[in-house]
């Protein structure tokens, strides 16, 4: 299986909590669709990429990265490797590279999607259509920042920082799940 098929499948048996983010399934399946590079880094028009919402094991706190060239607090991710097999392997690879964390547990459906404007590697205008999961840390994980990162912090979920609130809609779907 490839990764661009891995993302119809998942995306395809991904049933969304609501019209919106259901909306954003069919648009991601019409893009896999007619784009066989839809996964690759070079797509122009956009690409699929993958992230990862990492909660510690009490569910509590969120880590995020202070994202060198967005400037915001950010959730871990980004795109998908030639090697990538999987969405929710790429999710955890970026999660473990991002965060230097062993041991970490994703959830086997996305949780979120996004789509957002970036110029990204590209150095081009481009769309990222991000395929988002939940990932666990084990009990005390400490996070080691990457060069991927001005920063690296776990933030309590009622305590985050400034300026984040396109993340809550993941956020609140991540806590949904683990009800």
């Amino acid at each position: 299986m490839t990764l661009h098929s891995d993302a119809v499948s998942v995306l395809g048996g991904w049933q969304p909590v609501d019209r919106e983010q259901e909306a954003l399934k069919q648009a991601y399946l019409g893009f896999l669709g007619a784009r066989d590079d839809a996964c690759a880094r070079s797509c122009e028009p956009g690409h699929i990429t993958a992230s990862a919402l990492v909660l510690d094991a009490t569910a509590e706190r969120t880590l995020l990265t202070l994202h060198p060239r967005v400037g915001r607090w950010l959730q871990l991710g980004g795109h998908c490797e030639p090697t990538d097999e999987t969405l929710l392997g790429a999710a955890l690879r970026e999660a473990t590279e991002e965060s230097g964390i062993r041991g970490l547990r994703v959830e086997a459906q996305p949780i979120h999607l996004d789509v957002h404007p970036i110029t990204c590697s590209l150095g081009v205008p481009t769309r990222h259509f991000d395929v988002r999961f939940l990932v666990r840390a084990p009990v005390g994980a400490q996070p080691v920042r990457s060069a991927e990162s001005v920063d690296l912090q776990w933030w309590p979920l009622d305590s985050l920082p400034a300026n984040v609130d396109d993340l809550l809609p993941m956020i609140d779907a991540a806590l949904a799940r683990l009800r």
